[in-house]
């Protein structure tokens, strides 16, 4: 069996819900979308870059996925996975002509990927595939170790009116976990996020994310608000540069930071976990870290260190979010799921992977990722 074809396209998506966060507002997406086929067998991957979380532009990314940057891989045994992600690896990190040479290694180094969404897209479609040859959901090649958990659903930087209308539909819609966008001003943060637990209630988890919003004076002014509201959790409160800052919160406020454009990388996962941890929960995103085979890494790493891992996205298609799910529950150390990125897709090209219900997600019994093309 041969990979017969490679191709990719891009896509403009618009956003059914425009949001704001702490250094950017979104009204639309820029999605890349790859195919593998082999004989009767597709294999289908997504990509969404985005410069300010994977440090790569959207042309980079198209870039990458050019057709001659793809050529490499028509004639190769999709069987052979774990050989042809690494192959895919040295490509991405090369000239654009094949595996990268040993200089082109150096260069990049631990980083490693200059493009790691474009990467995440092949890489997800490469394992889609083969999982799809065995005729098994890729949860169940790789492990699993979950069937369902619920997923937090976000709300931008609004005023406290609209942020408590968005909880409202939310919560009517059967959520439980609530992802607030903070960043700008801590005082009108604490006002909404107040506000908020009062009308949710205190049965309904909320955790919030910073996006580097916050210097380190005001991110430990966030303890007592962690305490008063009983936060599930703190994300990105500090610059992604920020690790030695990170060390220096408190304790219990540390344990509750995740960890998200502070992570790309294995090198990453060595500087947070050095003593005393920067943090206690590491937001995992295909995007950032090159695809399922650098989540896997970067999840063996945390199960050994006894970090608990949330499994996060950008603005994505279904492909995407359901290759981010079969690695989710193929870790044991996955305890958080953010996984909401193609539910205000205006367009999405893609469908199924997974089932939406009360807030919970559960992957389906269709082979692969378990996603297909909308048909038109």
């Amino acid at each position: 069996m041969r990979i017969d074809d490679a191709r990719a396209w891009h896509r403009a998506v618009p956003l059914t819900r425009p949001y704001e966060i702490a250094y950017a507002t979104r009204s639309e997406v820029d999605l890349f979308f790859v195919e593998l086929r082999a004989g009767d067998r597709v294999g289908l991957g997504s990509a969404s870059p985005a410069p300010n979380v994977t440090g790569e532009t959207v042309a980079a990314c198209g870039a990458a996925l050019a057709p001659q940057r793809l050529a490499w891989l028509v004639g190769e045994d999709p069987r052979h996975l774990g050989r042809l992600c690494r192959r895919l690896r040295e490509a991405m990190a090369g000239d654009g002509e094949g595996p990268a040479d040993d200089e082109s290694r150096r260069e990049t180094g631990a980083a490693g990927i200059a493009t790691p969404a474009a990467q995440a897209a092949v890489d997800m479609a490469l394992h889609d595939l083969f999982a799809r040859i065995l005729g098994v959901p890729l949860c169940d090649v790789l492990g699993r170790c979950h069937d369902e958990l619920p997923t937090s659903i976000t709300i931008g930087i609004k005023n406290l009116d609209e942020t408590l209308a968005e909880a409202g539909e939310y919560l009517a819609r059967g959520f439980r976990h609530l992802k607030v966008k903070i960043g700008h001003d801590l005082e009108e943060d604490a006002a909404r996020l107040r506000a908020l637990r009062r009308a949710a209630g205190d049965e309904v988890a909320i955790r919030v994310d910073a996006n580097q919003g916050y210097d380190l004076d005001t991110a430990r002014r966030l303890e007592p608000l962690l305490r008063e509201l009983r936060l599930e959790l703190i994300e990105q409160p500090l610059p992604a540069g920020a690790v030695a800052e990170l060390r220096a919160l408190p304790a219990l406020l540390r344990r509750r930071v995740a960890a998200d454009e502070s992570l790309h990388h294995a090198a990453d996962a060595v500087d947070l976990l050095a003593p005393p941890r920067a943090c206690g929960i590491w937001n995992l995103k295909l995007m950032k870290c090159g695809g399922i085979s650098g989540a896997r890494a970067l999840a063996a790493i945390a199960e050994a260190a006894g970090v608990e891992l949330m499994w996060g996205c950008n603005d994505e298609s279904a492909v995407s979010i359901a290759a981010a799910l079969h690695a989710a529950y193929a870790s044991p150390a996955t305890r958080y799921l953010d996984l909401d990125g193609s539910f205000d897709l205006e367009s999405d090209p893609a469908t199924g992977g997974f089932v939406v219900e009360d807030g919970r997600l559960r992957l389906t019994t269709a082979p692969g990722l378990g996603v297909r093309w909308r048909e038109g």
